[in-house]
């Protein structure tokens, strides 16, 4: 069933997609007698999760109000003091959340902490699925212990992300490279390869212009560290670029490089190549909570074999290349029988008019 507060509410938690990162992007509306009297929207920088911005709009109307938030307030010591003590003490009466908290130090505590404390609370099902949406990486990470890590890529309908010779210009359009730099502003970290870095000296920033709750780490995996330390990737470090590699690779090179501010992860992996599952440690570690892979063949396919893939974002343009030369979007050895080809599942389709379109796919586990 429609509920306008708890629309109002996901309204709010979008404001903070991007600028909440490690926390969950959350909204939270008060209302009494008919009208909203306190809203708020949780960013990192601001520290207040949602809930408290609102009572602090509120002030004394909070006594007596319904509070619909997007999310379960939390009941534990973070950076802040519990939200449920907060609303107890406010003399809030009911709460409508839109789900539970999937983070273990919370996951229905500060449900019941409410009711133990004479709060009415209920859980508006109708709305979980759009709250866990805005919040899919902060609750794969909360489940798994690791980042939600997307492939995306842009190929022409026969499956070919490359040309063999002239690759000047862009297979997709500009409204759907316009939505690659939301999936951008929405990660915490993107990954490409060395290949990519010397064929386009790309920047791979968040071009979006929006605000960010920490910048976008960028991660070229080089396993012998051959990036140029003139190109702009490296020239452009400020303490976001991070450079995986192995112990073969020159240690003067890595010496330079750190000195140019760049972070160098040694993980070895099988066949002289940097570990991918490693990496993914590595970021879970820091409280990366997605990680974007935006690369070329090789890796894509690498990425997708070392099993660190959740799921996918391919898009589609009206075009066909054909031969066996062009790149397709993922080389390598791949799979010898189509029986054993890697299984996608939920498969939702996304027009891009005029003619493109996108297809947003789960990686069977």
């Amino acid at each position: 069933m429609k509920n306008a507060w708890m629309d109002e509410a996901l309204e709010l938690a979008r404001r903070g997609v991007g600028r909440a990162s490690p926390n969950p992007a959350v909204g939270a509306v008060l209302v009494k007698g008919g009208e909203i009297v306190g809203r708020g929207y949780h960013t990192y920088t601001q520290l207040k999760h949602a809930e408290i911005v609102a009572l602090d709009q509120a002030g004394d109307r909070s006594r007596g109000a319904t509070l619909y938030v997007t999310l379960e307030p939390c009941a534990h010591h973070g950076r802040t003091p519990p939200c449920a003590d907060a609303l107890v003490q406010a003399g809030v009466t009911r709460v409508v959340a839109a789900m539970e908290d999937p983070n273990p130090l919370v996951s229905g505590q500060g449900l019941r902490r409410l009711q133990d404390a004479g709060i009415a609370v209920e859980l508006d099902s109708d709305y979980r699925d759009q709250a866990a949406q805005l919040n899919e990486a902060f609750i794969h990470s909360m489940r798994t212990g690791r980042p939600l890590v997307t492939l995306k890529a842009a190929l022409t309908l026969d499956g070919k992300i490359a040309a063999p010779e002239d690759n000047s210009g862009w297979i997709t359009s500009e409204r759907a490279r316009a939505h690659v730099q939301q999936i951008r502003h929405n990660s915490d970290a993107i990954l490409t390869g060395i290949g990519t870095v010397l064929a386009d000296d790309c920047l791979l920033t968040d071009r979006t212009g929006l605000e960010r709750s920490r910048p976008l780490l960028r991660i070229v995996a080089d396993s012998t560290l051959r990036v140029p330390l003139d190109s702009q990737i490296v020239a452009s470090s400020a303490g976001d670029l991070a450079i995986l590699t192995t112990s073969a690779a020159p240690e003067e090179r890595r010496r330079a490089l750190e000195y140019r501010g760049v972070r160098v992860l040694v993980f070895d992996g099988p066949g002289g190549r940097a570990n991918l599952q490693k990496l993914v440690e590595y970021l879970a570690g820091e409280q990366y909570r997605s990680l974007m892979i935006e690369s070329g063949s090789k890796l894509n396919w690498a990425a997708l074999e070392a099993g660190i893939v959740d799921k996918i974002f391919f898009y589609y343009a009206p075009k066909i290349l054909g031969g066996l030369q062009s790149l397709p979007v993922a080389g390598g050895a791949g799979r010898l029988r189509r029986t054993d080809a890697i299984q996608l599942e939920r498969v939702k389709l996304h027009s891009i008019p005029p003619d493109e379109f996108a297809v947003e796919a789960y990686v069977e586990k």
